[in-house]
């Protein structure tokens, strides 16, 4: 009777609860914590002493609305993405030390100040221009070295959207297009100056072949290269007469 009594005891204090993919469980037993994280999979615990906390570890997305200040004293308003996740042996950590609302009791006010951090030392129109990427890294490596030791990894921030002061849009865009035509004004007037270095030492190394040229027919090779003309001549078929005096052959044909 005994038996049947605790069998009954422990089958209604007993439960089961699902860890799916990209989930964690932790125990807590009286209120303590194990370290240890129960894989996915079905977990049985006893109600009594015992319950199971599930923690998400897959990568999970933070969408926040934040006003960025600029190094010209703008207050620009964004909408920007937090890429984050749970290291699984450290979920215990996590809940132990933070609790469960740990997305808006650290991640997000960390982000607030890593961003405030970062985008003061950048211009307004840095975040509408290539820069814009470097902002995003510098941000994510800055709440990565304040959350990693927490059993954080932020995989990546991103800027969704931006919205600036009236007017002002348009000005960075002006701004933009004007450095924009004076890099490709630059690129073409170096590109004319390389190609007039390139015809000058074009031509001077025309000249200077037209110089050794030059000093290289004397009297005696310009009698040589005569007598091998005449030579030639002579020795051409169609060929009957060559009259000469001395410095350039005439050619009589038949």
């Amino acid at each position: 009777m005994r038996k049947l009594c605790l069998a009954l005891f422990l089958l209604q204090t007993s439960a089961c609860t699902v860890v799916t993919q990209g989930e964690v469980g932790v125990r807590r037993v009286w209120g303590r914590l194990d370290p240890t994280p129960v894989g996915p999979g079905l977990v049985f615990y006893e109600t009594v002493s015992t319950d199971i906390v599930r923690v998400p570890v897959r990568t999970t997305t933070v969408t926040v609305d934040f006003v960025l200040p600029s190094k010209e004293g703008l207050n620009i308003n964004t909408r920007m993405a937090i890429l984050y996740r749970i290291l699984p042996e450290r979920a215990a950590d996590v809940l132990g030390k933070i609790g469960e609302d740990y997305e808006e009791s650290i991640i997000a006010s960390v982000f607030r100040s890593s961003a405030a951090d970062v985008s003061a030392r950048f211009f307004a129109k840095d975040m509408y221009s290539a820069e814009r990427s470097t902002i995003e890294k510098e941000i994510a490596t800055k709440m990565s070295e304040l959350l990693g030791k927490r059993g954080f990894v932020i995989e990546a921030v991103l800027m969704k959207s931006i919205a600036l002061p009236a007017g002002l849009a348009q000005a960075i865009e002006q701004k933009l297009q004007a450095e924009q035509e004076a890099e490709r004004m630059r690129f073409l007037i170096e590109r004319e100056k390389l190609e007039a270095d390139r015809k000058r030492i074009e031509a001077e190394g025309v000249k200077e072949a037209q110089k050794i040229l030059a000093d290289g027919l004397t009297p005696e090779i310009i009698k040589l290269r005569s007598i091998e003309a005449f030579k030639h001549l002579a020795d051409s078929p169609n060929t009957k007469v060559i009259v000469t005096d001395g410095k350039a052959p005439f050619l009589v044909g038949p």
